[in-house]
Parts: C-alpha cells; sequence; structure tokens
C-alpha cells in the first residue's frame, strides 16, 4: 500500500475531520482513506454530447423548419490533361 502525506491543511478542515472521524469511531487517517474512496470511486454521471445538451439548452424556444433543398448531380471534376 502506499502512503501519502497531506501538508498545509487548514486547522478548521482538520478539526471537522477529526469531529467526523470520531462520529464514525474512526481514526482521522481511516476517515480520510473513507472519504477518498467515496470520492474517487463514485461513478461519474452520465455525460451527453455537445449536440444533446445545446438541443435540450434551447428546446423550449422552439424550432426552425429550413426547406431542404433537392439533390442535384456531382458535376464532372476537372480534367488537367
Amino acid at each position: 500500500m502506499a502512503s501519502i502525506t497531506v501538508r498545509n491543511l487548514e486547522e478548521g478542515l482538520k478539526r471537522r475531520l477529526r469531529i467526523r472521524a470520531a462520529e464514525n469511531g474512526r481514526s482521522m487517517e481511516e476517515e480520510a482513506r473513507d472519504i477518498l474512496r467515496m470520492v474517487l470511486y463514485r461513478q461519474p454521471p452520465d455525460q451527453e454530447n455537445l449536440a444533446s445538451s445545446i438541443r435540450a439548452r434551447f428546446a423550449s424556444l422552439g424550432g426552425v423548419d429550413l426547406e431542404i433543398p433537392p439533390r442535384t448531380r456531382l458535376r464532372q471534376p476537372p480534367r488537367f490533361d
């Protein structure tokens, strides 16, 4: 197992960790490990793609129906003989 040292921890944060550890009947070290496990093993929320996010944001404004022009045959590419 690896170990880490956390320096410059604010006094208020350390006090809250000590209180939380006491409430859960654990040492401060075990409480910190448990907090890290809860946060880092949590599954990230499903992320929508950008197009879905934009569509959802502007859906309440309504949409615009655009006329789609008919397709035509492609031109012949130029020849460079």
